[in-house]
């Protein structure tokens, strides 16, 4: 394939992406049929087919492409602070930041989402990749930092922290107060306590809880 068909259908897909994603934020996940993505983006439905085999697939797209704007724009943040609390509440700021633009359309997606035998879900095998690369953003806060933990915590606390992002993300698609006021406020007064409770866990007569809350994630995850 030559490069300028290569780039014709990276602009054929992205249009087709972008086009879904309109039509989901205005006329919801459910009521948008492929054949109506193909229609206003002005390409054949075996078209939008052949770049996508569903609509799941579409929004898997989304998840990686969120996921890439994500990750693009925390760099500043990995890379200018060093104290854990600054570098947990920086990207999960950004993440409102890059997100904002999906709000609305949010919420009706939320509904097949949220459905734990769905593709969509954001534990299933579908989302794996997506799940990991948010996964790595959070090791990375946590490496790079002047955080202070036992080995064991310092593995399991990563996925603990993108644990946080889901349940901040859930409060997100509820939000309907200005600006986002109340999943700010929720950011800004939880990263604190969760920074100074990680600090509490290298005393000495703590380790051992912690030590059995390690023990306990691991056994379910297994």
């Amino acid at each position: 394939m030559t490069d300028s068909a290569t780039t014709k259908g990276e602009q054929t897909r992205e249009l087709i992406l972008s086009t879904a994603l309109r039509l989901f934020r205005e006329q919801g996940y459910g009521k948008t049929t492929m054949r109506a993505i193909a229609t206003e983006a002005g390409v054949s439905v075996g078209n939008a087919y052949y770049y996508f085999g569903s609509k799941e697939h579409l929004m898997q797209a989304y998840y990686d492409h969120l996921q890439e704007q994500h990750r693009d724009a925390v760099r500043s943040v990995l890379a200018d602070e060093k104290a854990f609390a600054a570098r947990l509440s920086g990207v999960l700021r950004v993440w409102l930041d890059v997100s904002a633009p999906y709000h609305e359309f949010a919420a009706t997606f939320f509904k097949t989402a949220a459905d734990p035998k769905s593709p969509l879900s954001p534990f299933s095998t579908e989302s794996q990749p997506a799940r990991d690369a948010s996964i790595e953003i959070f090791r990375e806060v946590v490496a790079g930092s002047d955080l202070k933990l036992s080995a064991d915590l310092a593995a399991e606390l990563p996925e603990l922290l993108w644990l946080l992002q889901m349940g901040i993300v859930l409060f997100w698609v509820h939000d309907d107060s200005a600006d986002l006021r109340r999943t700010k406020t929720l950011i800004d007064r939880s990263v604190p306590l969760i920074d100074r409770l990680l600090r509490l866990t290298r005393i000495p007569g703590v380790r051992g809880v912690v030590n059995d809350i390690v023990g306990l994630i691991r056994s379910i995850k297994s």
